[in-house]
């Protein structure tokens, strides 16, 4: 078994599985309770929280823990749009963002606020002047992801997040930070980022957990009332297997980031060369990268996106399934019903590719010679169905 969509989701990690077993197990106790096993989830959850804040170089009390990466959005961009309504209603953001971001602004037109959906280039990236253009008086919030789930383009989010602050200084600046966060360095104080969001499945963590970075000083409106915990920022009882194993995860993650990272890098050099060497008339969209030494600022080191013309990206997905090799068509956060790209229709793709693209997303445990068989197996298929597509 190949599996090659670790955007949509990785493998918890054995460390991180034992941990978060040992939680339901043994140290099950409720962090609100005043008792000694209360006291011991309490210090699972701070012992999270501090791993966390080290990876970003904050502290740990502005570290909130969510259910995930679309909830981490939903509380950034909504908590921070009520709560700053009086002063504006104007929000930006991307037509290339994850839905977290972009159904959560929709609500909010429905609300009454207005939202301007930045264009991106042919290779996905948000161009400063559109958002110097874009910014007002009445901005409250911009909202840019920083790693394209899709295609993989890195955005300059702290050249945005300075633009938006020298043009409005009370305004907000936001990041999905999902497929970002352990895959390229996010330092958020630097980088002039007031709220990041992540999303722990995505870094070798359990399902049902995340976290929201918020600068301190940054005032939210809660999304969900209840028993006041987390400074009646979010409340409800802490899932604390789920904080643990992601705060394991997260320092993991985050520990051999460079090193990482440069693996990552020329394994994915190294795919994308096969397979266009192997392939004919195919299109790897977003930055092309394809140098051998120097460290690339534009595009991710774990995503490449593949259109191949003349087959339809869900039979391709079959047909590599068959394989025991498993990739994503597109992306694979909204649903499994098939839908037309966003993102790959704002970057300009052809109508006809639209639905011939397919997504490869590696980890720190894909090895050279899973990526190997995944191209020779590219190489085999696509010519038998192309044939079949023509007939």
């Amino acid at each position: 078994m190949i599996y090659l969509d670790n955007s949509a989701t990785t493998r918890c990690s054995e460390e991180v599985t034992a941990l978060v077993c040992d939680c339901m197990r043994t140290d099950f106790g409720n962090p609100s309770s005043m008792h000694h096993m209360g006291v011991v989830a309490e210090g699972l959850v701070r012992t999270a929280a501090e791993q966390i804040a080290r990876t970003l170089g904050c502290k740990r009390q502005e570290i909130l823990f969510t259910s995930g990466g679309t909830e981490s959005d939903n509380l950034a961009i909504k908590g921070a749009a009520h709560a700053c309504a009086r002063r504006g209603r104007h929000l930006i953001t991307t037509k290339i963002e994850h839905p977290a971001v972009l159904r959560t602004m929709q609500s909010l037109e429905a609300e009454g606020f207005e939202v301007t959906y930045l264009p991106v280039d042919s290779e996905g990236l948000v161009q400063p002047e559109a958002l110097a253009a874009a910014l007002r008086k009445d901005t409250i919030l911009v909202s840019v992801m920083t790693v394209n789930n899709e295609i993989g383009t890195v955005e300059p989010i702290a050249e945005l997040a300075a633009l938006t602050h020298e043009r409005c200084p009370e305004a907000l600046f936001h990041t999905d930070a999902v497929q970002g966060y352990s895959k390229i360095p996010l330092q958020p104080k630097k980088q002039g980022i007031d709220l990041l969001a992540v999303s722990g499945h995505k870094l070798r963590g359990p399902k049902g957990i995340g976290f929201l970075y918020i600068r301190d000083g940054v005032r939210l409106i809660p999304e969900i009332d209840g028993g006041g915990q987390q400074n009646g920022l979010r409340s409800g009882t802490h899932n604390v297997p789920g904080i643990a194993g992601m705060g394991l995860a997260a320092e993991m993650a985050c520990r051999d980031l460079t090193e990482d990272a440069a693996r990552l890098y020329a394994l994915r050099q190294h795919f994308v060369k096969q397979i266009t060497e192997t392939l004919t008339d195919i299109r790897i969209n977003g930055p092309a990268y394809l140098g051998e030494t120097n460290r690339p600022e534009r595009v991710a080191p774990h995503i490449v996106s593949l259109s191949v013309p003349g087959v339809r990206a869900e039979v391709l997905l079959h047909a590599l399934e068959d394989k025991e090799i498993y990739v994503s068509a597109g992306s694979a956060c909204a649903s499994n019903a098939p839908h037309v790209s966003g993102t790959l229709s704002a970057i300009g793709l052809p109508e006809a590719l639209l639905e011939s693209t397919i997504r490869i997303s590696l980890s720190v445990t894909t090895t050279r010679e899973e990526l190997d068989a995944a191209a020779a197996a590219l190489a085999q298929i696509v010519p038998m169905l192309r044939r079949f597509t023509r007939r």
